[in-house]
């Protein structure tokens, strides 16, 4: 089991960087082998990506997803991932935005690349591409503001199922080992996430 943990600090406001984030399909712009992300439902992808020099198609769902505040996902099947990307306001104008990821590497090829960190080189060019994506748009492309409860979180309901599906959005907080991964902390005081949706740009 491998473990990656990168931040990054964009220079937009923390509603522009999340709302970025839920728009899946724009992935393929900045993340390095990833060819095709295909919204199927609010809460599930699919996904045709190389990791590790290994083509890989895979479905992934959205196991808890709460506005300007985390993104979290894991695969329905192999390759075996999960993730949390939570969003944490610096300022008006800055955001830091945190990816943690676990995987389970499958075969020597995989293997091998997690052992020269080329996996964890990746997703750190990754997140230094989205900064320069977000940043040099100067705002979002789209955005989904629905909220899907986590599994902690009994009695929820999942609002805005009938929203259009927009161009892109994944998801779990349970990491391949079964461990929960972190919370995103707390939100300061007087900066807690607009309610509702807003009209897509």
């Amino acid at each position: 089991m491998s473990t990656i943990e990168h931040s990054v600090d964009v220079e937009v406001p923390v509603r522009v960087a999340y709302n970025q984030w839920t728009q899946f399909e724009s992935f393929p712009e900045f993340m390095e082998g990833v060819e095709s992300v295909k919204q199927l439902s609010d809460t599930r992808t699919a996904w045709v990506a190389e990791i590790a020099g290994v083509r890989r198609e895979f479905e992934a769902e959205i196991t808890e997803q709460h506005p300007d505040e985390r993104v979290a996902w894991r695969t329905i099947d192999k390759p075996h991932q999960a993730g949390v990307v939570t969003f944490h306001r610096l300022d008006d104008a800055r955001t830091r935005v945190t990816l943690q990821m676990e995987y389970a590497p499958e075969g020597f090829v995989e293997t091998a690349g997690d052992w020269l960190q080329l996996v964890r080189m990746r997703v750190a060019g990754d997140m230094k591409r989205f900064k320069q994506f977000i940043e040099s748009r100067g705002g979002e492309t789209g955005e989904w503001r629905g909220d899907v409860p986590g599994p902690h979180q009994r009695g929820s309901t999942y609002g805005d199922s009938d929203r259009p599906v927009p161009p892109g959005t994944v998801g779990g907080t349970d990491s391949p080992s079964g461990a929960t991964l972190p919370p995103p902390g707390p939100v300061p005081p007087g900066h807690e996430p607009p309610e509702g949706p807003r009209p897509v740009l």
